[in-house]
């Protein structure tokens, strides 16, 4: 069996097994699976207002999966994506609410503000990391803490109370053909700049020499340095374009989903279920996208759930950790399946 094929086989099977596991769950627990996830499927394709949702919540989750899956690619872990997240959203909307632009200026502007802020913040680890060699994962997680309390003191500083205004038109992602098209959904156009994110992930990675160099640094630095490249330049620049992404993410939330910034009490979530997306996804463009679509789609399904079936929607958290288990799990599921495979051959 190819690697290709296995790399693609592996994660469906995770899939598979996380949902026999979860109607397990519901079997031991009393409740029915199959009206469970009729309500969950229903939660998702059975209204369009319910696709427009989904939609809606795929969009940071492809951004915040490319975050992930980058920097994983070129050999560090970017826990930090939460945090850069936080401050790319908090960008966005001051760019939004401080400048009398129009659109054509105003939303690029706000859009590249977001990742502008995001890779600041993805700069502080990937610098540590190049001059001292600090482990990423200690910092980004520090960073996280710090994102939220700065965001929040300067959100009090900049409105005198618990949330800003609304943005102006001119920098908002919204659309009212989508919204119309969707049953007044909060479905925007971050959607398609999700899209071209991956995209562009795909192209550097996998068709430019700046992309084979950080590839190259992420399998083994040593070589790299030896065949002649900056390993330092290519850790620091593998952080800031993995937290460019991250402030995207926080982008489609400031501009689109909601048009503003509020002091949050805690994360948004949006940034810790992006490692589970870029694991499920292989830490590819093309697999993050299919990822985010699943999880994206389970997020929203269960908010029906507890409606159409009396099924708590907390299950689809278990169903979801249980997705990102056999994932981790996969060099099991690996080795079950080249077992299988030369079994097949004999």
């Amino acid at each position: 069996m190819s690697n290709r094929f296995s790399n693609v086989l592996i994660p469906v099977i995770s899939v598979l097994l996380g949902i026999i596991a979860g109607t397990i769950i519901m079997l031991v627990s009393g409740y029915n699976p199959i009206s469970g996830y009729t309500a969950l499927w229903q939660g998702i394709f059975g209204e369009v207002y319910y696709v427009g949702e989904t939609v809606r919540q795929i969009t940071p989750y492809i951004l915040a999966g490319l975050a992930v899956a980058f920097a994983f690619r070129t050999g560090l872990f970017n826990i930090g994506v939460e945090g850069q997240l936080i401050v790319g959203w908090v960008a966005a909307v001051w760019v939004g609410l401080a400048f009398d632009l129009p659109n054509i200026i105003h939303l690029p502007l706000a859009v590249l503000a977001a990742a502008l802020a995001g890779a600041l913040w993805g700069f502080i680890p990937g610098f540590l990391k190049a001059r001292y060699r600090v482990h990423e994962v200690i910092v980004t997680i520090m960073l996280n803490y710090t994102a939220l309390h700065i965001t929040n003191a300067f959100i009090k500083s900049i409105s005198g109370k618990d949330s800003t205004d609304k943005i102006a038109d001119t920098a908002s992602l919204r659309s009212p053909f989508l919204e119309a098209l969707t049953d007044y959904s909060r479905m925007h156009w971050g959607i398609v700049i999700a899209i071209i994110c991956a995209i562009i992930m795909w192209f550097l990675l996998e068709k430019t020499t700046q992309g084979y160099e950080l590839r190259s640094v992420g399998f083994n630095q040593h070589a790299s340095q030896y065949a002649g490249m900056n390993v330092n330049k290519n850790i620091i620049l593998s952080m800031v374009i993995s937290g460019a992404f991250a402030g995207l993410a926080g982008a489609m939330e400031g501009l689109g989903t909601f048009g503003y910034a509020s002091v949050k009490g805690g994360f948004t979530g949006v940034g810790f279920d992006g490692i589970a997306v870029a694991l499920l996804g292989g830490n590819t463009a093309i697999g993050v996208i299919f990822a985010a679509i699943l999880f994206g789609g389970l997020k929203i399904g269960a908010l029906n759930m507890p409606l159409e079936a009396n099924i708590p929607n907390e299950l689809v958290d278990i169903i979801i950790a249980l997705i990102i288990f056999f994932v981790a799990s996969s060099y099991m599921i690996r080795w079950l399946i080249q077992r299988y495979s030369k079994k097949g051959v004999k």
